[in-house]
């Protein structure tokens, strides 16, 4: 299982999304997501946020608020335990991302983008608590199946 993490940089109201456009064999292409990726050896969740972020984004995390795991199992790619973060405390520039097009959104306008239909379940609990929570996502192909909260199933959205 893989490790990565992801992060919801917040400024007035919007998210900084990433739309992947960029990556040839992308299983993200054309979706907008948050802004993160893979662990290098010996990081930490924090480590690896702040330099993903940064390599990402060209802007340092500041005091990244680490909300969540979520644990996405899918029978058509590999396993991933994705360790979730906010930010809203940050500093620097945005740089161009060789991975895709950076845009700030409106997070009521967020049900508008194309994303992974799981990452609307997280985004939703992101708004509704700041208590850290468990998310399991189980997808068949690219259509997600189950969702659970906290180890109890959920309905999806």
């Amino acid at each position: 299982m893989k490790n990565t993490t992801l992060c919801y940089i917040e400024k007035d109201g919007k998210y900084l999304m990433l739309h992947r456009v960029k990556k040839e064999n992308d299983e993200n292409k054309g979706k907008y997501i948050g802004i993160g990726g893979h662990f290098l050896e010996n990081e930490s969740p924090y480590d690896c946020v702040i330099r993903e972020a940064k390599e990402e984004t060209g802007l340092t995390l500041l005091a990244p608020n680490y909300r969540g795991i979520v644990t996405f199992v899918s029978d058509k790619y590999e396993a991933e335990q994705m360790h979730l973060f906010t930010c809203s405390d940050f500093s620097g520039e945005i740089i161009e991302c060789n991975e895709g097009n950076l845009r700030w959104i409106e997070k009521s306008s967020l049900d508008k983008i194309p994303m992974w239909q799981g990452d609307k379940i997280f985004l939703n609990r992101l708004d509704l608590s700041n208590e850290f929570f468990n998310l399991k996502l189980v997808y068949n192909g690219d259509t997600l199946k189950e969702a659970y909260l906290d180890n109890k199933k959920i309905g999806l959205i």
